[in-house]
């Protein structure tokens, strides 16, 4: 099967992963970050954020599915004010939008496809803890727990509907990857 990207989808995702690492270094350094600590979260912030899109996008394509992500300008800007002004993340920067191809996805392909992203950040959380990265850990770990939120649009509302278990071992997973750090 052939996974294809638009150059809109590119530009998109680009833009979504330096706006959210940009935001994570302003927290993690509670203000104007220095430039180690953007270069920092540029590598943690944005591999976790383009897997996890990608994870999907990969899946839903697997499924016969159109997938694109697209990002959401307004929470883009949100969530760049609410770090600067309130020292809040906000990590709100878009989502890949499927479309059924031939016939439509089955509750279980869109549990699996939801799932997706969660567990390439725990994959990265494993790899991240193994080579000592631990802020790559935490950001991984905390974006898995958070897209497991059992409320739409989060990925957790799809998922609990088609399998409580696998919701449940993904969200223990995420938060024992974040106690050990």
């Amino acid at each position: 099967m052939k996974f294809t990207f638009s150059a809109r989808e590119i530009k998109e995702l680009a833009i979504s992963a330096v706006v959210l690492a940009f935001v994570f270094a302003w927290y993690m350094h509670g203000g104007v970050p220095l430039p180690s600590t953007v270069a920092v979260s540029l590598v943690g912030v944005s591999l976790a954020f383009i897997c996890h899109e990608l994870s999907h996008k990969i899946v839903a394509q697997k499924y016969g599915c159109y997938a694109e992500y697209r990002m959401w300008e307004s929470g883009l800007i949100l969530s760049f004010f609410l770090v600067i002004a309130l020292g809040i993340i906000f990590a709100a920067p878009g989502a890949v939008y499927i479309m059924p191809g031939y016939y439509s996805i089955s509750r279980r392909e869109n549990g699996v496809i939801s799932a997706a992203g969660a567990s390439a950040n725990l994959g990265l959380a494993v790899i991240f803890y193994i080579i000592g990265f631990r802020l790559g850990v935490i950001i991984n770990a905390w974006l898995a727990l958070f897209n497991m939120l059992p409320f739409p649009p989060l990925d957790g509302s799809k998922v609990i509907a088609w399998s409580k278990p696998i919701w449940l071992t993904i969200c223990i997973v995420a938060f024992f990857m974040m106690s050990i750090v």
